[in-house]
């Protein structure tokens, strides 16, 4: 049985265009019948639920775990309850009442690098693969990923000039090194792999 994504892969351009609109309807009707509103970014995840006006935050039942979440007001049925598709950082997760009408719930995600497809395991997902991100400046990175982004980039840059990358650079740099410290060795017959 062919996949969807091999299915995909063999329409015609206006057929794929045709697709993605009726895709991106149906996950767009979807979505608004969810009982909540969110967004994410690669690093967290923003929920919005609606509560009745006048609502205060001693009327609300929240729990907010690892892989779970459920929100709802005391005494009633849950508006939304069920398991995270992914997990969270608890610590750095948080809940807010704002106007006294919605629930605002900020998720950090523990997987930095990977959209969600849903929030809870249960409600229909959206594909991942459609999602484009905002422009992010290298100075909007923590150090870590701003140093791996910026060495990619150079990477890159030096293949399409045909020059070595920078792991080829310390390797013939070490080279160097060695063959300084021993003048008395041959490395007339030396490779750098």
């Amino acid at each position: 049985m062919a996949s969807a994504a091999d299915d995909y892969d063999s329409l015609s351009a206006e057929d794929r265009q045709i697709r993605d609109k009726q895709d991106r309807a149906r996950e767009q009707e979807e979505q608004a019948a969810l009982p909540y509103k969110w967004t994410q970014e690669l690093t967290e995840v923003d929920i919005i639920v609606p509560v009745p006006k006048g609502t205060r935050g001693k009327d609300l039942a929240v729990v907010i775990q690892k892989k779970k979440l459920s929100v709802g007001l005391k005494g009633q049925d849950k508006i939304l309850e069920g398991e995270l598709c992914q997990a969270i950082k608890v610590e750095d997760s948080t809940w807010t009442l704002e106007d006294n009408q919605s629930v605002l719930i900020h998720l950090e995600k523990i997987n930095r690098q990977q959209w969600w497809e849903n929030v809870l395991t249960h409600h229909p997902k959206i594909d991942t693969r459609k999602i484009e991100p905002e422009n992010s400046k290298l100075s909007d990175l923590d150090g870590e990923t701003r140093g791996m982004v910026e060495k990619m980039m150079f990477d890159n840059q030096q293949k399409q000039m045909g020059k070595p990358t920078s792991d080829e650079l310390k390797k013939q740099e070490a080279l160097r090194k060695f063959q300084a410290a021993h003048p008395e060795m041959d490395f007339s017959k030396a490779k750098i792999s």
